[in-house]
Protein backbone atom coordinates (compact mmCIF):
# COMPACT_ATOMS: atom_id res chain seq x y z
CA UNK A 1 0.00 0.00 0.00
CA UNK A 2 0.87 3.59 -0.80
CA UNK A 3 0.46 6.28 1.34
CA UNK A 4 0.78 10.38 -0.23
CA UNK A 5 1.14 12.74 2.75
CA UNK A 6 1.13 16.31 1.88
CA UNK A 7 1.65 19.73 3.85
CA UNK A 8 4.02 21.16 6.16
CA UNK A 9 7.01 20.34 7.12
CA UNK A 10 8.98 21.96 9.96
CA UNK A 11 12.42 21.95 11.91
CA UNK A 12 11.85 21.39 15.51
CA UNK A 13 13.91 22.31 18.26
CA UNK A 14 12.95 20.22 20.80
CA UNK A 15 13.75 21.06 24.50
CA UNK A 16 12.25 19.46 28.04
CA UNK A 17 12.55 21.55 31.19
CA UNK A 18 11.72 20.99 34.42
CA UNK A 19 9.63 24.08 34.71
CA UNK A 20 8.66 26.35 31.83
CA UNK A 21 10.02 29.80 32.22
CA UNK A 22 8.37 32.88 33.42
CA UNK A 23 8.73 36.41 31.03
CA UNK A 24 11.79 37.38 30.66
CA UNK A 25 13.35 34.58 32.23
CA UNK A 26 16.21 32.01 31.45
CA UNK A 27 16.13 28.29 32.22
CA UNK A 28 18.23 25.06 31.24
CA UNK A 29 16.70 21.97 29.19
CA UNK A 30 17.31 18.79 30.43
CA UNK A 31 17.50 17.49 26.64
CA UNK A 32 17.99 18.93 22.74
CA UNK A 33 15.99 16.87 20.30
CA UNK A 34 16.38 18.13 16.23
CA UNK A 35 13.84 16.51 13.85
CA UNK A 36 11.52 16.96 10.79
CA UNK A 37 8.39 18.27 12.69
CA UNK A 38 4.96 19.49 10.97
CA UNK A 39 1.64 17.34 10.57
CA UNK A 40 2.00 15.85 7.74
CA UNK A 41 5.82 14.87 8.11
CA UNK A 42 5.36 13.70 11.49
CA UNK A 43 2.17 11.39 10.40
CA UNK A 44 4.62 10.57 7.14
CA UNK A 45 7.52 9.20 9.55
CA UNK A 46 4.61 7.46 11.48
CA UNK A 47 3.29 5.58 8.27
CA UNK A 48 6.57 4.54 7.27
CA UNK A 49 8.06 3.23 11.18
CA UNK A 50 4.24 0.85 10.72
CA UNK A 51 5.86 -0.31 7.69
CA UNK A 52 4.04 1.48 4.68
CA UNK A 53 5.43 3.05 1.62
CA UNK A 54 4.98 6.50 2.01
CA UNK A 55 6.12 9.99 -0.07
CA UNK A 56 5.75 13.49 1.39
CA UNK A 57 4.73 16.47 -0.94
CA UNK A 58 5.92 19.60 0.63
CA UNK A 59 8.34 22.58 0.81
CA UNK A 60 11.88 22.59 2.03
CA UNK A 61 14.05 24.52 -0.53
CA UNK A 62 17.76 24.65 -0.77
CA UNK A 63 18.39 26.97 3.13
CA UNK A 64 20.95 24.54 5.04
CA UNK A 65 17.83 23.89 7.30
CA UNK A 66 16.31 22.46 5.00
CA UNK A 67 19.49 19.93 5.08
CA UNK A 68 18.13 18.52 8.52
CA UNK A 69 14.53 17.95 7.96
CA UNK A 70 16.18 15.82 4.00
CA UNK A 71 18.24 13.88 6.59
CA UNK A 72 15.58 13.02 8.89
CA UNK A 73 12.51 12.31 6.71
CA UNK A 74 15.48 10.06 4.51
CA UNK A 75 16.74 8.32 8.05
CA UNK A 76 13.31 7.61 8.70
CA UNK A 77 12.01 5.63 5.34
CA UNK A 78 9.90 9.31 3.83
CA UNK A 79 10.42 9.51 0.46
CA UNK A 80 10.57 13.42 0.23
CA UNK A 81 9.57 15.42 -3.03
CA UNK A 82 10.54 18.64 -2.45
CA UNK A 83 7.63 21.49 -4.13
CA UNK A 84 10.30 24.04 -3.44
CA UNK A 85 13.24 23.06 -4.03
CA UNK A 86 14.60 26.40 -5.62
CA UNK A 87 13.81 28.18 -2.38
CA UNK A 88 16.64 30.45 -0.49
CA UNK A 89 14.10 30.87 2.53
CA UNK A 90 14.44 28.88 5.35
CA UNK A 91 12.11 26.43 6.11
CA UNK A 92 9.61 27.23 9.30
CA UNK A 93 10.96 25.94 12.10
CA UNK A 94 9.35 25.22 15.35
CA UNK A 95 10.38 25.88 19.11
CA UNK A 96 8.53 23.43 21.08
CA UNK A 97 9.26 22.99 25.19
CA UNK A 98 8.24 20.01 27.00
CA UNK A 99 6.92 20.16 30.75
CA UNK A 100 9.35 17.29 31.78
CA UNK A 101 6.74 16.16 35.09
CA UNK A 102 3.87 15.44 32.49
CA UNK A 103 4.62 15.90 29.05
CA UNK A 104 2.45 19.04 28.07
CA UNK A 105 4.22 21.79 25.51
CA UNK A 106 4.31 25.03 24.22
CA UNK A 107 5.00 25.58 20.74
CA UNK A 108 5.89 28.87 18.64
CA UNK A 109 6.20 28.56 15.19
CA UNK A 110 4.78 30.20 12.03
CA UNK A 111 4.42 27.10 10.19
CA UNK A 112 4.52 28.22 6.37
CA UNK A 113 3.26 31.45 7.21
CA UNK A 114 1.93 33.56 3.58
CA UNK A 115 5.09 31.26 1.48
CA UNK A 116 2.96 30.32 -1.71
CA UNK A 117 3.93 27.00 -2.98
CA UNK A 118 2.86 25.50 -6.40
CA UNK A 119 2.19 21.91 -7.75
CA UNK A 120 5.45 19.70 -8.75
CA UNK A 121 5.91 20.01 -12.32
CA UNK A 122 5.57 16.37 -12.19
CA UNK A 123 2.59 16.90 -10.43
CA UNK A 124 1.26 13.99 -7.76
CA UNK A 125 2.28 10.53 -7.36
CA UNK A 126 -0.13 8.13 -7.33
CA UNK A 127 -1.13 6.48 -4.00
CA UNK A 128 -3.99 4.14 -2.32
CA UNK A 129 -4.59 6.89 0.05
CA UNK A 130 -3.59 10.14 0.34
CA UNK A 131 -3.55 12.67 3.78
CA UNK A 132 -3.41 16.64 3.82
CA UNK A 133 -3.21 18.69 6.68
CA UNK A 134 -4.44 22.36 4.73
CA UNK A 135 -0.97 23.77 4.88
CA UNK A 136 0.22 24.91 1.37
CA UNK A 137 -3.23 25.61 -0.28
CA UNK A 138 -2.21 25.03 -3.41
CA UNK A 139 -1.02 22.00 -2.93
CA UNK A 140 -3.45 20.49 -0.58
CA UNK A 141 -6.46 21.41 -3.03
CA UNK A 142 -4.52 19.27 -5.90
CA UNK A 143 -3.97 16.40 -3.88
CA UNK A 144 -7.64 16.73 -2.92
CA UNK A 145 -8.60 16.55 -6.54
CA UNK A 146 -6.48 13.73 -7.53
CA UNK A 147 -6.90 11.60 -4.63
CA UNK A 148 -8.10 8.30 -4.91
CA UNK A 149 -9.17 8.40 -1.33
CA UNK A 150 -8.80 11.28 0.87
CA UNK A 151 -7.66 11.39 4.82
CA UNK A 152 -7.69 15.00 6.03
CA UNK A 153 -5.59 16.24 9.08
CA UNK A 154 -8.10 18.98 10.42
CA UNK A 155 -6.15 20.65 13.33
CA UNK A 156 -7.93 24.12 13.30
CA UNK A 157 -10.30 25.59 10.56
CA UNK A 158 -8.38 26.88 7.69
CA UNK A 159 -9.89 28.73 4.52
CA UNK A 160 -8.70 26.31 2.08
CA UNK A 161 -11.00 23.46 4.11
CA UNK A 162 -13.93 24.59 1.95
CA UNK A 163 -12.43 23.13 -1.36
CA UNK A 164 -10.61 20.00 0.16
CA UNK A 165 -13.70 18.78 2.45
CA UNK A 166 -16.15 18.13 -0.38
CA UNK A 167 -13.10 15.52 -1.65
CA UNK A 168 -12.72 13.94 1.70
CA UNK A 169 -13.75 9.93 2.82
CA UNK A 170 -12.43 11.02 6.28
CA UNK A 171 -11.91 14.02 7.97
CA UNK A 172 -10.38 13.91 11.25
CA UNK A 173 -10.46 16.79 13.32
CA UNK A 174 -8.89 17.87 17.09
CA UNK A 175 -10.87 18.97 19.92
CA UNK A 176 -9.66 22.60 19.26
CA UNK A 177 -11.67 22.21 15.72
CA UNK A 178 -13.86 25.05 14.75
CA UNK A 179 -16.21 24.91 11.57
CA UNK A 180 -17.74 28.45 11.12
CA UNK A 181 -20.79 26.43 9.85
CA UNK A 182 -20.77 25.57 13.53
CA UNK A 183 -19.49 27.87 15.44
CA UNK A 184 -23.08 29.96 15.75
CA UNK A 185 -23.95 26.52 17.76
CA UNK A 186 -21.61 26.68 19.83
CA UNK A 187 -22.93 27.71 23.12
CA UNK A 188 -26.11 25.68 22.07
CA UNK A 189 -24.16 22.29 21.91
CA UNK A 190 -21.86 23.22 24.94
CA UNK A 191 -22.03 20.06 26.93
CA UNK A 192 -20.17 19.65 30.93
CA UNK A 193 -18.88 16.66 29.31
CA UNK A 194 -16.71 18.94 27.13
CA UNK A 195 -14.55 20.38 29.39
CA UNK A 196 -12.09 16.78 29.22
CA UNK A 197 -9.56 16.46 31.78
CA UNK A 198 -6.09 17.65 30.69
CA UNK A 199 -3.35 14.96 31.29
CA UNK A 200 -1.72 17.20 34.56
CA UNK A 201 -5.14 17.14 36.44
CA UNK A 202 -5.23 12.85 35.80
CA UNK A 203 -3.80 10.47 37.71
CA UNK A 204 -0.86 8.60 36.45
CA UNK A 205 -1.97 5.97 34.31
CA UNK A 206 0.22 2.75 33.81
CA UNK A 207 1.39 2.12 29.79
CA UNK A 208 -0.32 -1.36 29.79
CA UNK A 209 -3.53 -0.23 31.44
CA UNK A 210 -6.87 -1.18 29.92
CA UNK A 211 -8.77 1.47 27.34
CA UNK A 212 -10.41 3.99 29.93
CA UNK A 213 -14.59 3.33 30.30
CA UNK A 214 -16.01 5.85 28.21
CA UNK A 215 -20.17 7.35 27.26
CA UNK A 216 -22.01 5.76 24.98
CA UNK A 217 -22.61 8.69 22.68
CA UNK A 218 -20.04 11.76 21.16
CA UNK A 219 -20.39 15.27 22.49
CA UNK A 220 -23.10 17.27 21.36
CA UNK A 221 -20.71 20.04 20.29
CA UNK A 222 -18.87 16.87 18.14
CA UNK A 223 -22.35 16.31 16.31
CA UNK A 224 -22.24 20.01 15.32
CA UNK A 225 -18.77 19.71 14.30
CA UNK A 226 -19.19 16.56 12.01
CA UNK A 227 -22.87 18.33 10.50
CA UNK A 228 -20.89 20.91 9.27
CA UNK A 229 -18.13 19.18 8.35
CA UNK A 230 -20.14 17.09 6.07
CA UNK A 231 -17.73 14.15 5.17
CA UNK A 232 -18.97 10.49 4.95
CA UNK A 233 -16.72 10.01 8.20
CA UNK A 234 -15.65 12.29 10.57
CA UNK A 235 -13.26 11.78 13.42
CA UNK A 236 -12.92 14.01 16.26
CA UNK A 237 -10.21 13.58 18.94
CA UNK A 238 -9.81 14.86 22.78
CA UNK A 239 -6.49 14.30 23.98
CA UNK A 240 -6.84 11.51 26.41
CA UNK A 241 -10.71 11.16 26.73
CA UNK A 242 -12.68 9.26 24.39
CA UNK A 243 -12.81 9.75 20.27
CA UNK A 244 -15.80 10.58 18.91
CA UNK A 245 -16.57 9.48 15.24
CA UNK A 246 -19.47 10.37 13.10
CA UNK A 247 -20.31 7.43 9.94
CA UNK A 248 -23.84 6.96 7.93
CA UNK A 249 -26.12 8.23 10.72
CA UNK A 250 -24.36 6.01 12.97
CA UNK A 251 -22.28 7.91 15.46
CA UNK A 252 -19.87 6.38 18.90
CA UNK A 253 -16.66 7.07 20.82
CA UNK A 254 -13.36 4.74 20.78
CA UNK A 255 -11.67 4.46 24.27
CA UNK A 256 -8.20 5.78 24.67
CA UNK A 257 -5.79 3.66 26.55
CA UNK A 258 -4.52 4.81 29.75
CA UNK A 259 -0.69 6.26 29.55
CA UNK A 260 1.30 8.31 32.07
CA UNK A 261 2.00 11.21 29.92
CA UNK A 262 5.42 11.73 29.12
CA UNK A 263 5.58 13.76 25.71
CA UNK A 264 2.67 15.17 24.64
CA UNK A 265 3.85 16.51 21.16
CA UNK A 266 3.03 14.92 17.43
CA UNK A 267 1.13 12.92 18.95
CA UNK A 268 -2.44 14.20 16.88
CA UNK A 269 0.47 13.89 14.19
CA UNK A 270 1.21 10.10 15.18
CA UNK A 271 -2.70 9.33 15.07
CA UNK A 272 -3.42 10.82 11.53
CA UNK A 273 -0.27 8.86 10.53
CA UNK A 274 -1.66 5.30 12.24
CA UNK A 275 -5.10 6.38 11.34
CA UNK A 276 -4.21 6.41 7.50
CA UNK A 277 -2.45 3.06 7.54
CA UNK A 278 -5.41 0.95 9.34
CA UNK A 279 -7.58 3.03 6.42
CA UNK A 280 -5.46 1.13 4.12
CA UNK A 281 -5.53 -2.13 5.93
CA UNK A 282 -9.83 -2.14 6.93
CA UNK A 283 -13.15 -0.15 5.85
CA UNK A 284 -14.12 -0.52 9.65
CA UNK A 285 -13.66 2.66 11.11
CA UNK A 286 -13.78 1.79 14.56
CA UNK A 287 -11.11 -0.76 14.27
CA UNK A 288 -9.09 2.10 12.26
CA UNK A 289 -9.69 4.54 15.30
CA UNK A 290 -8.44 1.57 18.09
CA UNK A 291 -5.58 1.19 15.80
CA UNK A 292 -4.83 5.15 15.73
CA UNK A 293 -5.17 5.70 19.58
CA UNK A 294 -2.87 2.89 20.50
CA UNK A 295 -0.17 4.40 18.63
CA UNK A 296 -1.18 7.68 19.41
CA UNK A 297 -0.62 6.24 22.85
CA UNK A 298 2.87 4.76 22.49
CA UNK A 299 3.85 8.37 21.38
CA UNK A 300 2.89 10.10 24.21
CA UNK A 301 4.44 7.64 26.59
CA UNK A 302 7.98 8.29 25.47
CA UNK A 303 10.34 11.30 25.31
CA UNK A 304 11.84 12.81 22.25
CA UNK A 305 10.28 13.22 18.25
CA UNK A 306 11.70 9.60 17.46
CA UNK A 307 12.79 7.66 20.24
CA UNK A 308 9.28 6.38 20.44
CA UNK A 309 9.11 4.71 17.16
CA UNK A 310 11.08 1.98 18.47
CA UNK A 311 8.06 0.81 20.25
CA UNK A 312 5.90 0.25 17.73
CA UNK A 313 5.55 -3.73 18.00
CA UNK A 314 1.83 -3.35 17.30
CA UNK A 315 0.16 -6.33 15.46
Amino acid sequence: MRILCVGLATVDLVQRVARMPGIDEKVQSESVDVAAGGPAANAAVTAAALGTDVTLVTAVGRHPLGDLVRADLAAHGVTLIDAAPDADQPPPVSAVTVLDATGERTIVSRNAGTRAVALPERGLPDADLTLVDGHHPALAVAAARSARRLLVDAGSWRPVFADVFPHAEVVACSGDFRHPAAAAQGDATAHPRDAAPRPSDAAPRPSDAAPRPSDAAPRPSDAAIAAAVAAPHVVITHGDAPVSWFSAGSSGVVPVPWVTAVDTSGAGDAFHGALAVALTQSDDLQSAIGYAVRVAAIRVAHAGPRAWLAHLLLP
